[in-house]
């Protein structure tokens, strides 16, 4: 009885020492799942399956946490399925999405399966073989010409802040034994051991289409590899030291320019001014000596019966000396004055003539004086229709120089014609008053003589003076005859010479009108770039900004309750296309196995 009361109690102190570690162990578990862990950052890693033509077929996420604390974690996401990927400790899913597990100090990663949930792009693989579609899955050992069309767009279904915020890289890589003559625009191509590696980038908030083409022989390819990560571009504010100067001398060549042409344009202005009134000048010039010209053969005919007349009263007087007709010697004073009218008429015309000549002249020789010196080569033009300048505006600038050219060449070549000219003019007029002052004492005379008809020897001397004029009178016709052959052959020669200044006139007008277009022009592009260093700083600065994603603060992929978040990023792959391998199948000849060989086969 004893012997069993002692088995008792040292069963009871047994089991009592059995229980209290296991007490204190679980109280230590409880504990431990109650204390809260601590982690830095949390980063995601969604890893996609695409099929051939870019949709989704397959995406899990792979979690990691950078603990400072171990403890429980609760973290978020509708995951149809999770794994420990760190230890063999359990993790918990609620209904509510929530993901709670134990996590010590280091790094720890799950995993945890999606069901239809969409990328925040749209991603479209098209195949079209010799230019006509094809599907990806009868693409697989065939031949031709091969276009790959690869599109991507924003997922409106998706948080915005990806598509706007990551960069994506999209790889292809191709066997050149199999796709020759590779032809990607867009993309960079890069050597992968024997392989071509295609390589096209998205930046953010941008929709692209790539297109790649090549010949395929018995086509097969290897996946095509899509990432994403935040755009975080490393980019220096640039030196625009040196730049902004270069702007700045740019900006004051400009300005120059501008200054250069609006002085063209000043002085073509007023050499167009100046141009006007020499046409219009020349012009009057024309019509005069049109009208001179005209007149000449009266002037020489009046002039003619001049010289008969005096030729036959000189004449007359010769052979009548002794009887003198009185009423024909009464008649001759009233012929003398009038020839002297003629002749006075004659004279002022003359000197009319000689000062519209002389400022038509000077007016002619200023301007053409103006004009500056051909200086300018075949390959000066040839280069300055090649400039940026407007073509019209060059071609115009051309034929008003070739005119200008070939109006001052013209004048040079005559002027040497105008001087004399000029100078026969000066003298013209003269000897024709002189002759009128003449014709007139004669008259006086005359009249004189007959009012004393006793007087002869006034009679000799009238003879004599008449036989003097007519003598003198006749050079004076051939002279005149001359001059009016001169102003003939001078109207024909100006003619000519005026249509070269209505041309100039004509062509320094549209030059006018030409460079006021390019001082508007010049003008406009000046004022634009007054200020151009501090236009092209503000500008880079603005494209700069528009690549600038330092501000980007990351959201997790799978739950906006999920914080401290590090890095998310984005790892696709689509199917390959491979020709499928026939297995050949060997028939296996069936052998008759004896007693032994199946007792044997009982041990196997």
């Amino acid at each position: 009885m004893r012997r069993k009361r002692g088995l008792s109690v040292l069963i009871i102190v047994l089991l009592l020492f059995t229980m209290f570690p296991l007490t204190v162990l679980s109280k230590e578990q409880t504990d431990r799942k109650i204390e809260r862990g601590e982690y830095d950052t949390k980063d995601e890693v969604i890893y996609g399956n695409l099929d051939v033509n870019g949709k989704t077929k397959h995406l899990y996420v792979v979690n990691t946490f950078h603990m400072t604390k171990p403890g429980m974690i609760d973290d978020y996401g509708a995951y149809t399925d999770i794994r420990n990927l760190t230890d063999l400790t359990d993790i918990k899913q609620t209904e509510d999405e929530k993901i709670q597990f134990h996590a010590d100090e280091g790094e720890f990663y799950y995993q945890g399966e999606l069901q239809h949930q969409s990328l925040p792009w749209n991603i479209s693989i098209n195949y079209l073989l010799d230019g006509k579609k094809v599907e990806a899955e009868d693409l697989a050992g065939q031949s031709g010409f091969l276009e790959i069309q690869i599109a991507t767009s924003a997922n409106k279904k998706v948080n915005p802040l990806f598509f706007e915020n990551y960069l994506m890289q999209i790889s292809l890589t191709l066997d050149p034994s199999i796709c020759n003559n590779i032809q990607a625009p867009e993309g960079t191509e890069a050597n992968v051991g024997k392989d071509k590696q295609i390589t096209f980038t998205v930046i953010p908030e941008q929709e692209e289409e790539f297109i790649i083409t090549t010949h395929v022989t018995n086509f097969e390819m290897d996946p095509i590899n899509i990432s994403a990560l935040p755009a975080n571009l490393a980019i220096d504010d640039p030196d625009l030291g040196t730049m902004t100067g270069d702007m700045q001398s740019l900006s004051d060549a400009i300005k120059d320019v501008n200054d250069g042409v609006y002085e063209l344009n000043k002085g073509i202005t007023d050499l167009n001014a100046g141009a006007s009134e020499l046409s219009k000048g020349s012009k009057d010039y024309r019509n005069g000596l049109n009208k001179l010209d005209q007149s000449s053969q009266q002037l020489v005919d009046g002039s003619k019966e001049i010289r008969d007349i005096l030729q036959m009263v000189n004449g007359s007087m010769h052979e009548n000396m002794d009887v003198p007709d009185i009423s024909e010697m009464k008649a001759l004073p009233k012929g003398l004055r009038k020839i002297a009218s003629g002749l006075k008429e004659t004279a002022n015309g003359l000197d009319m003539l000689q000062e519209n000549y002389g400022k038509v002249y000077n007016q002619l020789d200023w301007v053409m004086l103006q004009i500056p010196e051909g200086s300018i080569s075949e390959e000066q033009i040839q280069a300055l229709y090649e400039s940026d300048a407007d073509a019209q505006v060059v071609d115009q600038l051309v034929k008003t120089y070739i005119a200008a050219q070939t109006a001052k060449k013209t004048y040079l070549a005559v002027k040497d014609g105008f001087d004399a000219v000029s100078e026969t003019l000066k003298h013209l007029s003269h000897p024709i008053y002189e002759m009128e002052k003449q014709l007139k004492t004669m008259s006086d005379a005359i009249d004189q003589a007959m009012k004393n008809t006793e007087q002869l020897t006034l009679l000799e001397e009238l003879q004599n003076g008449l036989s003097t004029l007519a003598t003198e009178y006749q050079a004076f016709h051939d002279g005149l005859v001359r001059y009016t052959g001169g102003v003939s052959t001078l109207t024909t020669s100006y003619h000519k010479l005026d249509d070269g200044i209505q041309q100039l006139s004509d062509g320094v007008s549209t030059l006018s009108k030409g460079t006021g277009e390019l001082y508007n022009g010049t003008k406009a592009l000046q004022e634009s770039t007054a200020d151009l260093p501090g236009q092209m700083e503000s500008e880079i600065k603005q494209q700069l900004e528009a690549y600038d994603f330092s501000d980007f603060e990351p959201v997790s992929f799978m739950s906006d309750k999920n914080k401290n978040i590090g890095v998310v990023q984005f790892v696709l792959q689509t199917e390959r296309i491979e020709i499928e391998e026939v297995e050949s199948v060997e028939e296996k000849e069936t052998e008759e196995k004896g007693f032994w060989a199946k007792l044997l086969d009982l041990f196997k």
